[in-house]
C-alpha cells in the first residue's frame, strides 16, 4: 500500500479515536521508512496521546527541536547506546539522515555504543551492538566469562552425557 494510502487510514483511525491502530501503523511505516523524519514526528505525537514521555522522545530524538524531558525519558529507558541504537530503528549510513542534526545525533549514539563495546558496530547488523547476544552465551564486552554462559555450557554438556548415555544403554539392551 503506497505511503499516502496509509497516512490517510492513520488520519482516519486517529479521528475515530483508534490510536492503538494508528500507532502500529505508523510504527510500521517507520521501519519501511526509518529516513524519514516526519513519519517520526508523527509517532512520537501518537505516544504523546499515550502519555509515554520515553516513547515520545525515542521518536522525536533526531528532532532539532526535541523535548529535553522526552529526551531523557528516552536514554533513561534505553540505559546504553546499544538499546538506543535498537530503539532508533535505523538502517544504513548516517548520511541517509534527512538533517544535519539527525545525522549528527545517529553518529554520536553510534561511536558511543562502539566505544562501550569496544569494536566497530553498524546501523545494518544489529549482532554488533546487541549487547545481550555477547553476554548471554559466555563472554561480556571484554571477553570475560559470565554465569549465564557458564550456567548454559553446563546445561549442554549435562544434556549432552545424559544423551549419550542413554543412547548407550540402549545399544546394550539390544545385545543382551
Amino acid at each position: 500500500m503506497p505511503l499516502s494510502n496509509t497516512l490517510d487510514r492513520v488520519d482516519a483511525d486517529l479521528a475515530a479515536g483508534r490510536v492503538p491502530m494508528a500507532r502500529q501503523r505508523l510504527r510500521g511505516l517507520v521501519s519501511s521508512y526509518p529516513y524519514d523524519l516526519t513519519l517520526r514526528r508523527r509517532l512520537a505525537e501518537v505516544y504523546r496521546m499515550y502519555g509515554d514521555a520515553a516513547e515520545a522522545g525515542r521518536w522525536m530524538y533526531l528532532e532539532e527541536d526535541r523535548d529535553a524531558e522526552e529526551t531523557a525519558a528516552f536514554e533513561q529507558r534505553y540505559g546504553s547506546p546499544g538499546w538506543r541504537m535498537k530503539a532508533l530503528a535505523w538502517r544504513g549510513p548516517e548520511a541517509l539522515a534527512a538533517s544535519a542534526v539527525a545525522e549528527e545525533r545517529l553518529v554520536a549514539v553510534r561511536t558511543a555504543c562502539a566505544e562501550e563495546l569496544g569494536h566497530p558496530v553498524d546501523w545494518d547488523d544489529p549482532a554488533s551492538y546487541d549487547e545481550e547476544a555477547a553476554e548471554a552465551y559466555g563472554g561480556g564486552p571484554d571477553g570475560s566469562w559470565t554465569l549465564s554462559g557458564v550456567l548454559a555450557g553446563v546445561g549442554c554438556g549435562v544434556g549432552v552425557i545424559g544423551f549419550v548415555t542413554v543412547w548407550v544403554l540402549g545399544v546394550i539392551s539390544l545385545f543382551d
